[in-house]
Protein backbone atom coordinates (compact mmCIF):
# COMPACT_ATOMS: atom_id res chain seq x y z
CA UNK A 1 0.00 0.00 0.00
CA UNK A 2 1.09 3.30 -0.72
CA UNK A 3 0.98 5.34 2.39
CA UNK A 4 -0.78 8.95 1.71
CA UNK A 5 -2.12 10.12 5.72
CA UNK A 6 0.77 8.09 7.54
CA UNK A 7 4.60 8.01 7.48
CA UNK A 8 5.63 4.33 8.03
CA UNK A 9 9.20 2.62 8.56
CA UNK A 10 11.31 0.68 10.45
CA UNK A 11 15.08 1.22 11.29
CA UNK A 12 16.84 -1.07 13.76
CA UNK A 13 14.08 -2.78 15.20
CA UNK A 14 11.94 0.37 15.77
CA UNK A 15 8.39 0.66 13.89
CA UNK A 16 7.90 4.29 13.50
CA UNK A 17 3.83 5.11 12.79
CA UNK A 18 3.03 8.76 12.34
CA UNK A 19 -0.54 9.99 12.02
CA UNK A 20 0.33 12.48 8.98
CA UNK A 21 -2.74 15.04 8.85
CA UNK A 22 -1.33 18.00 9.75
CA UNK A 23 -3.88 20.33 8.37
CA UNK A 24 -6.44 18.36 10.15
CA UNK A 25 -4.87 17.55 14.04
CA UNK A 26 -4.23 14.35 12.46
CA UNK A 27 -7.94 13.68 13.05
CA UNK A 28 -8.99 10.13 11.73
CA UNK A 29 -11.08 9.68 8.67
CA UNK A 30 -11.80 6.31 6.61
CA UNK A 31 -8.65 6.55 4.41
CA UNK A 32 -6.25 7.10 7.78
CA UNK A 33 -7.97 4.34 9.39
CA UNK A 34 -6.85 1.53 6.16
CA UNK A 35 -3.50 2.99 6.07
CA UNK A 36 -2.81 2.34 9.77
CA UNK A 37 -4.39 -1.02 9.92
CA UNK A 38 -2.03 -2.28 6.42
CA UNK A 39 0.72 -0.68 8.82
CA UNK A 40 0.11 -2.50 11.76
CA UNK A 41 -0.70 -5.97 10.08
CA UNK A 42 2.81 -5.89 8.33
CA UNK A 43 4.32 -5.47 11.91
CA UNK A 44 1.72 -8.53 13.40
CA UNK A 45 2.66 -10.80 10.26
CA UNK A 46 6.33 -10.04 11.02
CA UNK A 47 6.77 -8.59 7.31
CA UNK A 48 8.54 -5.70 8.96
CA UNK A 49 11.48 -6.52 11.13
CA UNK A 50 10.12 -4.76 14.04
CA UNK A 51 10.43 -5.46 18.04
CA UNK A 52 8.51 -2.02 19.22
CA UNK A 53 6.28 0.36 17.86
CA UNK A 54 6.02 4.03 18.45
CA UNK A 55 2.99 5.56 17.48
CA UNK A 56 3.14 9.62 16.86
CA UNK A 57 1.81 12.79 15.04
CA UNK A 58 3.27 15.05 12.79
CA UNK A 59 2.25 18.46 13.55
CA UNK A 60 1.60 20.14 16.03
CA UNK A 61 -0.27 17.65 17.73
CA UNK A 62 -1.11 13.93 18.07
CA UNK A 63 -4.39 13.52 16.93
CA UNK A 64 -7.49 14.73 17.12
CA UNK A 65 -9.89 12.04 16.82
CA UNK A 66 -12.53 11.27 14.09
CA UNK A 67 -12.43 14.11 11.41
CA UNK A 68 -16.66 15.33 11.89
CA UNK A 69 -16.14 16.28 8.32
CA UNK A 70 -15.66 12.74 6.81
CA UNK A 71 -18.10 11.46 4.63
CA UNK A 72 -18.92 8.46 6.61
CA UNK A 73 -19.83 10.50 9.68
CA UNK A 74 -20.82 13.84 8.15
CA UNK A 75 -24.29 14.49 8.04
CA UNK A 76 -27.01 17.42 7.44
CA UNK A 77 -28.85 18.33 10.32
CA UNK A 78 -32.91 16.85 9.59
CA UNK A 79 -31.20 13.64 8.21
CA UNK A 80 -31.16 10.69 9.66
CA UNK A 81 -27.51 10.59 11.42
CA UNK A 82 -25.37 7.98 10.48
CA UNK A 83 -24.90 4.65 12.46
CA UNK A 84 -21.83 5.34 14.82
CA UNK A 85 -21.60 1.90 16.10
CA UNK A 86 -21.29 0.61 12.53
CA UNK A 87 -18.21 3.18 12.01
CA UNK A 88 -16.81 1.94 15.38
CA UNK A 89 -17.38 -1.95 14.82
CA UNK A 90 -15.42 -1.23 11.29
CA UNK A 91 -12.85 1.55 11.79
CA UNK A 92 -12.14 1.91 15.96
CA UNK A 93 -12.29 -1.39 17.49
CA UNK A 94 -10.21 -3.51 15.18
CA UNK A 95 -7.71 -0.25 15.81
CA UNK A 96 -7.62 -1.11 19.42
CA UNK A 97 -7.57 -4.35 19.03
CA UNK A 98 -4.49 -4.82 16.54
CA UNK A 99 -2.51 -2.61 19.17
CA UNK A 100 -3.91 -4.75 22.08
CA UNK A 101 -2.65 -7.83 20.57
CA UNK A 102 0.51 -6.95 18.36
CA UNK A 103 3.55 -9.04 18.86
CA UNK A 104 5.67 -6.40 19.61
CA UNK A 105 5.36 -3.59 22.59
CA UNK A 106 3.97 -0.71 21.84
CA UNK A 107 4.68 3.44 22.32
CA UNK A 108 2.28 6.50 22.15
CA UNK A 109 4.65 9.53 21.63
CA UNK A 110 2.21 12.33 22.30
CA UNK A 111 3.51 15.21 21.13
CA UNK A 112 0.91 17.44 21.25
CA UNK A 113 -3.16 17.56 21.74
CA UNK A 114 -5.08 14.09 22.15
CA UNK A 115 -8.31 14.29 22.06
CA UNK A 116 -11.38 11.90 21.78
CA UNK A 117 -9.93 8.89 20.04
CA UNK A 118 -6.80 10.27 19.85
CA UNK A 119 -6.79 10.39 23.68
CA UNK A 120 -7.88 6.65 23.34
CA UNK A 121 -5.24 5.25 20.72
CA UNK A 122 -3.11 7.03 23.05
CA UNK A 123 -4.30 4.95 26.24
CA UNK A 124 -4.60 1.40 23.63
CA UNK A 125 -0.80 1.63 23.94
CA UNK A 126 1.57 -0.11 26.45
CA UNK A 127 3.46 2.86 27.45
CA UNK A 128 2.36 6.10 26.89
CA UNK A 129 5.02 9.78 26.75
CA UNK A 130 3.87 13.36 26.19
CA UNK A 131 5.78 16.70 26.05
CA UNK A 132 5.40 18.64 28.64
CA UNK A 133 3.32 21.16 26.34
CA UNK A 134 0.84 18.05 25.37
CA UNK A 135 -2.60 18.09 26.82
CA UNK A 136 -5.41 15.28 26.63
CA UNK A 137 -8.88 15.69 26.10
CA UNK A 138 -12.03 13.78 25.96
CA UNK A 139 -15.30 15.77 24.27
CA UNK A 140 -17.48 13.23 23.57
CA UNK A 141 -20.40 14.16 25.92
CA UNK A 142 -20.49 18.01 24.33
CA UNK A 143 -21.47 16.28 21.17
CA UNK A 144 -23.60 13.85 22.85
CA UNK A 145 -21.77 10.18 22.90
CA UNK A 146 -19.48 8.54 25.22
CA UNK A 147 -15.45 7.91 25.06
CA UNK A 148 -14.72 5.11 23.05
CA UNK A 149 -12.37 2.78 21.37
CA UNK A 150 -11.21 1.62 24.69
CA UNK A 151 -10.85 4.77 26.77
CA UNK A 152 -14.17 4.01 29.37
CA UNK A 153 -12.44 0.43 29.58
CA UNK A 154 -8.84 2.03 30.12
CA UNK A 155 -9.13 5.17 31.87
CA UNK A 156 -11.15 3.76 35.19
CA UNK A 157 -8.10 0.98 35.31
CA UNK A 158 -5.62 3.56 35.44
CA UNK A 159 -6.95 6.87 37.49
CA UNK A 160 -9.83 5.27 38.95
CA UNK A 161 -13.52 5.73 38.66
CA UNK A 162 -13.98 9.51 40.17
CA UNK A 163 -10.94 11.15 38.13
CA UNK A 164 -11.66 9.11 34.53
CA UNK A 165 -16.13 9.95 35.23
CA UNK A 166 -14.83 13.93 36.15
CA UNK A 167 -12.69 13.92 33.06
CA UNK A 168 -15.42 11.96 30.99
CA UNK A 169 -18.65 14.26 32.19
CA UNK A 170 -16.84 17.61 31.68
CA UNK A 171 -14.56 17.55 28.75
CA UNK A 172 -11.94 19.16 30.88
CA UNK A 173 -8.39 19.47 29.56
CA UNK A 174 -6.12 17.61 31.13
CA UNK A 175 -2.18 18.68 30.77
CA UNK A 176 0.57 16.09 30.48
CA UNK A 177 2.25 16.75 33.78
CA UNK A 178 -1.25 15.89 35.70
CA UNK A 179 -1.61 13.06 33.43
CA UNK A 180 1.62 11.28 34.69
CA UNK A 181 1.22 12.23 38.27
CA UNK A 182 -2.51 10.31 38.30
CA UNK A 183 -0.95 7.51 36.72
CA UNK A 184 -2.68 8.08 33.01
CA UNK A 185 0.42 7.80 31.46
CA UNK A 186 3.95 6.98 31.92
CA UNK A 187 5.72 10.33 31.71
CA UNK A 188 5.59 13.97 30.56
CA UNK A 189 8.87 14.89 29.35
CA UNK A 190 10.41 18.41 28.52
CA UNK A 191 9.46 19.35 24.88
CA UNK A 192 13.15 19.90 23.56
CA UNK A 193 14.05 16.55 25.20
CA UNK A 194 10.79 14.70 23.77
CA UNK A 195 12.50 13.22 20.95
CA UNK A 196 15.45 11.79 22.70
CA UNK A 197 13.78 10.58 25.12
CA UNK A 198 11.19 8.57 23.28
CA UNK A 199 14.31 7.27 21.19
CA UNK A 200 16.01 6.13 24.14
CA UNK A 201 13.10 4.83 25.05
CA UNK A 202 12.22 2.41 22.06
CA UNK A 203 15.90 1.47 21.43
CA UNK A 204 16.05 0.05 24.65
CA UNK A 205 12.86 -2.15 24.10
CA UNK A 206 13.80 -3.30 21.21
CA UNK A 207 16.37 -5.12 22.19
CA UNK A 208 14.98 -6.39 25.20
CA UNK A 209 13.13 -9.79 25.24
CA UNK A 210 9.83 -9.10 23.15
CA UNK A 211 8.03 -11.73 23.84
CA UNK A 212 8.35 -11.64 27.72
CA UNK A 213 6.95 -7.77 27.05
CA UNK A 214 4.02 -8.78 25.14
CA UNK A 215 3.43 -11.19 27.39
CA UNK A 216 3.69 -9.32 30.01
CA UNK A 217 1.07 -6.90 28.63
CA UNK A 218 -1.11 -9.96 28.54
CA UNK A 219 -0.78 -11.33 31.93
CA UNK A 220 -1.53 -7.45 32.95
CA UNK A 221 -4.70 -7.19 30.52
CA UNK A 222 -6.14 -10.32 32.30
CA UNK A 223 -5.70 -9.56 35.72
CA UNK A 224 -8.68 -7.73 36.92
CA UNK A 225 -11.00 -10.40 35.11
CA UNK A 226 -9.59 -13.87 37.11
CA UNK A 227 -9.34 -14.06 40.76
CA UNK A 228 -6.34 -14.23 42.23
CA UNK A 229 -6.02 -17.98 42.33
CA UNK A 230 -6.97 -18.07 38.37
CA UNK A 231 -4.16 -15.12 38.14
CA UNK A 232 -1.35 -17.06 39.90
CA UNK A 233 -1.92 -20.18 37.21
CA UNK A 234 -2.22 -18.11 34.11
CA UNK A 235 0.81 -16.60 35.43
CA UNK A 236 2.49 -20.11 35.92
CA UNK A 237 1.26 -20.83 32.37
CA UNK A 238 3.24 -18.02 30.98
CA UNK A 239 6.36 -18.84 32.91
CA UNK A 240 6.41 -22.30 31.44
CA UNK A 241 6.38 -21.47 27.94
CA UNK A 242 8.99 -17.83 28.58
CA UNK A 243 11.07 -20.83 30.71
CA UNK A 244 11.69 -22.52 26.96
CA UNK A 245 12.43 -19.42 25.50
CA UNK A 246 15.75 -18.64 23.81
CA UNK A 247 15.42 -14.98 25.11
CA UNK A 248 15.74 -16.52 28.66
CA UNK A 249 18.08 -19.35 28.04
CA UNK A 250 20.78 -16.21 26.92
CA UNK A 251 19.49 -13.90 29.34
CA UNK A 252 20.48 -16.54 32.05
CA UNK A 253 23.70 -17.27 30.93
CA UNK A 254 24.57 -13.76 30.48
CA UNK A 255 23.90 -12.86 34.05
CA UNK A 256 26.05 -16.09 34.78
CA UNK A 257 29.03 -15.53 32.52
CA UNK A 258 28.86 -11.72 33.88
CA UNK A 259 28.20 -10.04 30.32
CA UNK A 260 25.60 -8.62 28.55
CA UNK A 261 22.62 -10.40 27.29
CA UNK A 262 21.97 -10.31 23.31
CA UNK A 263 18.10 -10.68 23.10
CA UNK A 264 16.79 -11.93 19.78
CA UNK A 265 12.96 -11.26 20.80
CA UNK A 266 12.36 -15.55 20.57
Amino acid sequence: MNYTLIQFDVQDGIARLTLNRPDKMNSFNAQMHAEVRHALDSIQTAQMAARVLVITGSGRGFCAGQDLADAEVCFTPGEDPPDLGDVVERHYKPLVMRISQLRVPTIAAVNGIAAGAGASLALACDMVLATQSASFVLPFANIGLIPDTGCSWHLPQRIGQARAMGLALTGKKLPAQQAADWGMIWEAVEDAAFAATVDTLASKLATMPTKALVRTRQAMQLAHTHTFEEHLSYEGMLMRELGKSADYIEGVSAFLEKRSPKFTGE
